[in-house]
């Protein structure tokens, strides 16, 4: 039998493994070393490649092992470095800047303006030539807050353009809840290290189109073919959907739409992703290779299958550069190069070996790669696949039935090799996307992506796609309204996603099948996730990352409270279906008991209608007049009043604000917003005060005055010097006070001199533009920033530094 000392695949494997290990440890840094330490690292690593070349073949293997994770964590902590560095100056945050740059990317417009990507060529402040990040990711809004832009987004906006803009800048900076989405990570691997808007008002220098067509001539081709798309598809829905098939413009597919993709679980055939590109590649090469056994003289110079391997790669590396060359394509290209190259040199590699190879050769290019779920979907993708290959190539000559049962082994084998990792990076599991895919992917695969590209020759036939994926659209809706179509679970622990993943490869190797049985209990812990409630008689309270505005989860043993919803970002997007929903179901909630809005603004109500669309309510409080649209549907309401409480789980809940008497003497929503005191069975308190200001603290006390005394504090609108008086804060006495404002809020929230007021009185200050989200449980504190913390993300400023205000000159959205 061979030993792994002398086999050269296993030498192959451990590298690999050592590579990726290092590389996976070294984005584990909360903090970058200096560029020294690494350099330490790699010469190190030299060395110890000098010692075991020449000792006995196991322990040169172990060497030569963590030589290469050495080398791995080291080099991708310099090219970390490289790129940390280009971060933008702090000092330049929301300042009045004038750049002169290339649009880097097709742009892209929703309702409330256009976002595109800049390659800044130079950048001035008040006429002095300034350093900016060389790439970074701006807005052309149709308004921003309370500014007035004299010029509307630029319909004639095109990639490859040079301009000259008026903007302002801010750090990449995102909302971080537990197990959220990482914004952040997506700028960093992206290569964005600043973001902004453009901003033209009054006696500011113009927007100006210095040249058309300088570079970018791919990105161009890109823009034309989307413009003419919508030209001819006169329904947008449709003509967004064809659009992210033929140039990958994700961007243009409908919220609506995704949402039906992901619940039947065909969403990777609507985005250029491993498994789209990797089918393109085996109809590419099929059709090449059959072309080729057409020709006596091209097959004495070269046998049909390789050229069909390498004519399968080249015609899928043009797709790729056509969906605009995304991460996921580029990924999935090198893995197949990987593949083909091993193919033609002879080797007959196994396919576990190959797809770590490859694996290896992505992380060189882009080691972040490593942290998304793009790249493990993509590899499982394509892993399976192949892993299914043998049954179709048997089938190949046994006729259609053959056929026909090789395809359903392949789609068996996708379905549930990849449902651990769903539920791994979305906590859900589509229950229809078998079916769906049965149905999706020969229609994608076969019918409505060759029509699309085709169209590029002849328009005409994306109006026949379009009728195809209208009436797929219309079959994945009714597939989707089935009762228990998708599968909702928590957000697992790492054991238990462990057990999950060794369940889909225990599953589907080729072992006895009384073994592969064993998979059933293994991935039990991942679908049904134990999710931990506080003992009877406490609360936990979570103060989620939303942003300007509030959003706060009170947790009993089995009931939820919300009060209220954050913001609504755009007309495209709120906090509800960005931050609230997705967090809700990774915490494991079915449904909210009680959802209470404070009050109508709008940073408070913004994301009400997502939450309530995702999740069941059994009741609504509120201080919201009758007739407001968020009280229709016949959902029972309950009007804010003073005097109103209730017991969950031993823990008391009493409403101190408004009084009946205050609604109509109200002038603005502020004034009538709902304040809620929490109590538990130990005496710990919470008061959560809305946006109420200096005279609704007055009147609260006069007549709740021994009743507000509280440890925790939300505090009242945001920071405001409307709230916040000095009589106030004596009266309730928090031990810690939380301020849920958005970074470089450009309200100015918190107020410098409300921040000092607290200090002066020894209050902890939490601010969730720098905590994240922050959990109070059991009478412990967790910033979610502080436990995700890595070198990537935006870091508080240092202790010394001017952290009472940070948001002066904001403006940023």
């Amino acid at each position: 039998m061979t030993t792994p000392e002398v086999n050269p695949g296993w030498r192959i494997a451990w590298g690999g493994l050592a590579w990726l290990a290092g590389v996976a440890l070294q984005m584990q840094q909360a903090a970058l070393w200096p560029a020294g330490h690494y350099g330490g690292l790699l010469g190190g690593a030299v060395l110890l490649v000098a010692l075991c070349w020449r000792r006995r073949p196991r322990w040169q293997l172990l060497g030569l092992s963590l030589a290469i994770a050495l080398a791995g964590f080291a080099s991708t902590g310099l090219r970390a470095g490289v790129r940390l560095a280009e971060r933008l100056d702090p000092a330049l945050e929301g300042q009045d800047l004038l750049l002169t740059g290339v649009v880097a990317a097709m742009p892209q417009s929703g309702a409330s303006g256009t976002r595109f990507r800049f390659e800044v060529e130079s950048a001035t402040h008040t006429g002095k030539t300034v350093g900016v990040p060389p790439l970074i990711a701006l807005g052309w809004y149709r308004g921003h807050g309370d500014e007035v832009q004299l010029d509307e987004p630029r319909t004639e906006l095109r990639a490859g353009q040079r301009w000259r803009l008026p903007v302002r800048l801010k750090q990449p900076h995102g909302a971080m809840n537990p197990q959220g989405f990482d914004s952040e990570l997506w700028l960093w691997e992206q290569g964005l290290r600043a973001t902004g808007y453009v901003r033209v008002v009054q006696r500011g220098p113009a927007a100006e189109r210095l040249q058309d067509a300088v570079a970018h001539p791919v990105e161009r081709a890109r823009q034309s073919l989307r413009d003419a798309i919508t030209r001819e598809v006169s329904d947008p829905r449709l003509a967004g959907v064809l659009a992210a098939l033929v140039v990958g413009d994700q961007a243009a597919i409908e919220r609506e739409d995704w949402d039906l993709f992901r619940n039947t679980g065909i969403a990777h055939l609507m985005s250029i992703s491993g498994l789209h590109v990797t089918m393109f590649a085996w109809l590419a090469g099929g059709l090449v290779g059959w072309a080729w056994r057409r020709s006596t003289r091209l097959l004495l110079w070269l046998p049909a299958m390789q050229a069909g391997r390498w004519g399968g790669l080249i015609v899928a590396t043009g797709y790729a550069l056509l969906a605009g060359w995304g991460v996921p394509a580029v990924r999935t290209l090198l893995m197949l190069a990987v593949s083909v190259l091993l193919r033609s040199a002879g080797l007959r590699w196994p396919w576990l070996l190959v797809l770590l190879v490859a694996g290896v050769v992505v992380t060189l290019q882009d080691p972040w790669a490593l942290l998304q779920a793009g790249f493990w979907l993509s590899f499982a993708a394509v892993g399976l696949l192949m892993m299914s290959e043998p049954a179709r190539v048997r089938a190949a000559g046994r006729g259609w039935a053959a056929v026909l049962h090789g395809a359903l082994r392949s789609q068996v084998v996708a379905t549930l090799g990849l449902a651990p990792l769903s539920l791994v990076f979305f906590q859900q599991l589509s229950l229809v996307g078998f079916v769906a895919n049965l149905l999706a992917i020969p229609l994608v695969t076969l019918l409505i992506t060759p029509l699309a590209m085709l169209g590029v020759l002849a328009a005409p036939l994306w109006g026949l796609a379009a009728v195809v994926v209208k009436a797929l659209v219309a079959g994945l809706a009714w597939l989707a309204s089935w009762p228990g179509a998708v599968w909702q679970a928590p957000a697992a622990p790492p054991w238990a996603v462990a057990s999950g993943l060794a369940a889909a490869v225990v599953g589907l190797l080729p072992w006895p099948r009384r073994v592969r049985w064993l998979a059933l209990p293994l991935v039990l812990p991942l679908l049904l996730p134990a999710v931990e409630r506080p003992a009877a008689g406490q609360f936990e309270l979570l103060a989620a990352d939303v942003g300007q505005g509030t959003a706060v989860l009170v947790r009993t043993q089995s009931h939820l409270l919300l009060y209220d919803t954050g913001p609504q970002y755009s007309r495209e997007s709120d906090a509800g279906q960005r931050v609230l929903v997705p967090l809700l179901r990774a915490r494991g909630e079915t449904r909210i008991d009680r959802l209470m809005l404070s009050h109508r603004d709008i940073d408070h109500v913004g994301g009400a209608a997502s939450v309530l669309a995702a999740l069941p309510a059994g009741d609504v409080w509120s201080s919201l007049e009758p007739g407001h649209a968020l009280l229709q549907g016949g959902r029972p309401h309950t009007r804010c009043e003073d005097g109103q409480s209730w017991h969950w789980d031993g823990v008391h809940f009493q409403l101190l604000h408004p009084s009946a008497a205050d609604y109509p003497l109200q002038r603005k929503p502020n004034e009538v917003s709902c304040v809620l005191r929490i109590v538990d069975a130990r005496g710990r308190s919470a008061l959560l005060a809305g946006d109420i200001e200096a005279a609704q603290e007055a009147a609260l006390l006069r007549r709740h005055a021994a009743e507000l005394r509280s440890d925790v504090l939300l505090v009242p609108h945001h920071g405001s010097r409307t709230s916040s008086t000095a009589a106030w804060l004596a009266a309730v006495q928090p031990q810690v006070a939380v301020v849920q404002a958005g970074y470089r809020s450009r309200f100015g929230h918190p107020a410098p001199d409300v921040m000092a007021r607290y200090a002066e009185r020894g209050i902890l200050m939490v601010r969730t533009d720098q905590c994240g989200a922050w959990l109070w449980q059991d009478g412990a504190m967790t910033c979610t920033r502080q436990v995700r913390r890595r070198y990537w993300h935006w870091a508080p400023p240092e202790a010394g530094a001017d952290v009472a205000n940070p948001n002066a000159g904001a403006g940023t959205p």
